[in-house]
């Protein structure tokens, strides 16, 4: 079950949110968790067994962990235990059969692939669940004894299947108490029906664009058209991820939540290393706490410094899918990050800021050519096509007819792209109270209206 579908919008959501604030408080996260358990068994029943085993180990290793009188020793070796379950059921189910075609391309071999479906959402569960033994480890948490509110934070059905990741810290008290007043919970409609908006007006339209141009000819298309379909990918991967960012952290605050964003105008950024600031900040954050700083940070010199940063990037872009496109997109931008803390960030500093932002712009819409592609050769194909590498000629008519046909799009994708008015703070709005009451039910009939004749309706970020 996705959030842009009839089914959640008009039976599931509203039967949880009534049943839920119907109900007592001490029962709450019983219906959440039974609410949480239905929205992931919808898609893959088989698999709640699965997330139930993450649950039930990590929150046995928790109570390990949390043993006063154990030795340093004793719990190192539970992390380590618990670490290597985690990511042994992650690597099974989402890297074993990209490891048996690999090790068969070598060595020549015939090993049958397992063909297991993907568990939806397994990279983000298992994130938290590791990040929560990781904090108990480190003595920054108290372990959780009631299973009841652990298995609610790991199987939480707002961020279940696309985040944004959630640390245990960030909702430990919430999980015990929280309350919902009429405020907090319109703040949440309204930011669910902005995220819903994101998802369905803009990078579904846009997403059709990029559907065209990369199902033409990668080798031939013009110039023009190759990169107008990068940017109809860039648009759409942005608006649909933070389109459902915001559809989560809207449901969060309904159900008396406050997650931690996740975006913040990544499309205005004027470095690499601003833009990851800004990007799936909550996946940064993950990696930087449990992997950048464990293995020195910055602490221990610029070539150690260079050589973490290669290598977190290097397990950001396999997170991201068993492909080798995957891993070079992880690289590309470790890389280039590489190449900014050693000296380009002191260089862009004295360029003027109109520069900063085209030299960003230009690295990202690369970047996202490996991200698109997972065939080797099509991404070739297409950065042939992009840089006149094949004699490629700069524009033809349909590049005309594309650009006239998606231009009020592409200008409204631009404006949504930019910065808020300063002075104004996410929840607030410029309008009058009951003029932003109608723009956003004008908002939410237009995604109804789209959601009943759609048939382009994808979600990016489900594959990961």
């Amino acid at each position: 079950m996705v959030f842009s579908s009839l089914l959640f919008l008009f039976i599931f959501l509203p039967a949880v949110l009534l049943i839920y604030h119907l109900s007592p408080k001490r029962i709450r996260n019983v219906i959440l968790l039974a609410a949480s358990l239905i929205f992931y068994a919808w898609g893959e029943p088989i698999y709640i067994a699965l997330m139930l085993f993450s649950t039930c180990t990590d929150y046995v290793f928790g109570l390990l962990l949390d043993g006063e009188k154990r030795s340093a020793a004793a719990r190192k070796w539970i992390l380590i235990a618990s670490v290597i379950v985690n990511l042994g059921v992650l690597g099974f189910f989402k890297y074993a059969d990209f490891l048996i075609e690999n090790v068969n391309a070598l060595l020549g071999t015939s090993i049958p692939p397992t063909d297991l479906p993907l568990p939806i959402g397994i990279s983000f569960y298992t994130f938290q669940s590791m990040s929560y033994i990781i904090d108990v480890y480190r003595r920054t948490s108290k372990a959780q004894r009631n299973w009841l509110d652990f298995a609610t934070f790991v199987a939480l059905f707002p961020q279940l299947v696309a985040g944004p990741i959630v640390r245990y810290n960030t909702i430990a008290e919430q999980l015990r108490e929280r309350f919902v007043n009429n405020e907090m919970f319109a703040e949440g409609v309204r930011r669910f029906t902005i995220g819903l908006a994101k998802k369905v007006l803009l990078a579904n339209n846009i997403g059709m664009l990029w559907s065209e141009i990369s199902a033409g000819h990668l080798n031939t298309m013009p110039v023009l058209t190759a990169w107008l379909g990068i940017i109809a990918f860039a648009f759409q991967i942005y608006f649909d991820f933070s389109g459902y960012s915001d559809m989560a952290i809207g449901l969060g605050l309904m159900f008396g939540f406050r997650f931690n964003e996740n975006f913040n105008k990544p499309y205005t950024a004027q470095s690499i290393t601003d833009f990851w600031r800004r990007w799936h900040i909550s996946l940064g954050t993950w990696f930087r706490e449990y992997v950048y700083i464990p293995l020195g940070g910055n602490r221990r010199g610029l070539s150690i410094q260079l050589r973490n940063i290669l290598i977190v990037w290097a397990l950001t872009g396999i997170w991201h899918g068993a492909s080798w496109n995957f891993l070079f997109w992880g690289l590309y931008f470790g890389i280039v990050l590489m190449v900014e803390k050693w000296f380009a960030l002191e260089l862009l500093a004295k360029l003027p800021r109109w520069i900063r932002h085209c030299y960003a712009l230009l690295l990202i819409l690369i970047g996202w050519v490996f991200f698109a592609f997972d065939k080797l050769a099509d991404m070739t194909s297409f950065f042939s096509s992009m840089f006149g590498a094949s004699g490629n000629p700069l524009w033809d008519q349909q590049t005309i007819y594309l650009l006239y046909t998606n231009a009020i799009l592409i200008l409204l994708l631009i404006i949504a792209s930019m910065r808020r008015p300063r002075g104004i703070r996410a929840g607030e709005t410029i309008l009058h109270p009951a003029l932003a009451l109608l723009w956003h039910g004008l908002l939410f009939l237009a995604s109804v209206a789209y959601l009943v004749d759609a048939t382009f309706n994808p979600f990016l970020y489900f594959r990961f």
